[in-house]
């Protein structure tokens, strides 16, 4: 087993299991206790770590992405309630705000690449800056972009703020951020030189700047993406205007739901989670509720794979 899951919701633990049984995801255990109770000594033997696991989604698109499973990798996307405007706004004084144990982890057992994500809000921006100080200091580089789902074709906008953490250090022109993340240096030299040509990185996921080319087009049209065109900006073309929308991409064959409110939303199709008869309807719809866009996550997992090669060749 190369992998460790942790999710302390009993269904999602459960649906873990499946998964795993079935090969969806990587072959691994599932650990149901609270982050907080984990000792980095629990993670020897493990390869790769998801926290927060919910129901797999981070682990099928290191799979889609060409990340093996056997290459070391954590990721963690963190309970989004207290930053999200759907919760109860205590930020930092929620007992979900789970960063702190997440962290202790990663300081103790230096995984070499952890990747994440939350929802991309104004609450969250403290959050973020937090994330970024805190594993600044243990010695990792760090990337932050937040995009909308919306850019690699799902027709709903549902802003995300994904990030990475890389422990080579340098290799992300020495932990400067840019690209609109509040600690970059100024001056055209300084970014120039830490966005690069703009191909395809973490760091050029909106650059104006780069050429806006992508190496790894095979991977935007295994995504679900259109074909990819020179217009294609930095990260497999999150910001392109002919990225596919509803009719065409990924959810090209969605059902939509009307709703109380008089709107109408997107489901898998022949999903349809809250019919009457419908088998675990509830369990069903908070696993796709708690789950990460799979393809969303493969984009900014792509991006910066293609960076790595960059700075490598």
């Amino acid at each position: 087993m190369t992998s460790y899951y942790n999710e302390v919701d009993k269904h999602a633990a459960a649906w873990l299991r499946e998964l795993v049984k079935a090969g969806h995801i990587a072959d691994g255990i599932v650990d149901e206790r609270d982050i907080q109770d984990v000792l980095p000594s629990d993670l020897d033997g493990f390869t790769q770590c998801h926290f927060f696991a919910g129901i797999g989604v981070w682990s099928y698109a290191l799979r889609n992405s060409g990340w093996a499973d056997d290459r070391p990798v954590w990721t963690g996307s963190c309970p989004c309630q207290p930053f999200s405007a759907a919760g109860k706004g205590s930020a930092f004084a929620d007992e979900r705000h789970l960063w702190p144990a997440f962290h202790h982890l990663i300081k103790e057992f230096r995984p070499p690449v952890v990747f994440g994500e939350q929802v991309a809000s104004r609450d969250a921006d403290a959050w973020i800056d937090l994330v970024q100080t805190d594993l600044e200091a243990v010695g990792y580089a760090v990337g932050a972009v937040p995009f909308p789902s919306a850019s690699v074709g799902a027709p709903h906008i549902r802003d995300r703020l994904y990030w990475v953490a890389d422990s080579s250090g340098a290799r992300l022109d020495q932990r400067q951020r840019v690209a609109g993340i509040p600690g970059r240096k100024t001056g055209a030299d300084e970014r120039q030189a830490a966005v690069g040509n703009g191909v395809c990185s973490v760091v050029g996921l909106a650059d104006m700047h780069g050429n806006g080319r992508c190496a790894r087009r095979e991977g935007c049209e295994a995504a679900g993406h259109g074909k990819a065109s020179d217009a294609d900006c930095g990260a497999c073309g999150l910001a392109d205007t002919d990225r596919p929308g509803q009719t065409n991409g990924f959810w090209r064959d969605a059902d939509w739901l009307g709703c109380r409110d008089g709107k109408f939303r997107p489901v898998e199709p022949g999903t349809f989670p809250l019919v009457d008869g419908a088998a675990a309807r509830v369990v069903r719809l908070r696993g796709y509720g708690n789950a990460i866009n799979a393809v969303q996550a493969q984009a900014f997992i792509e991006a910066f794979m293609d960076y790595q090669q960059q700075v490598s060749a």
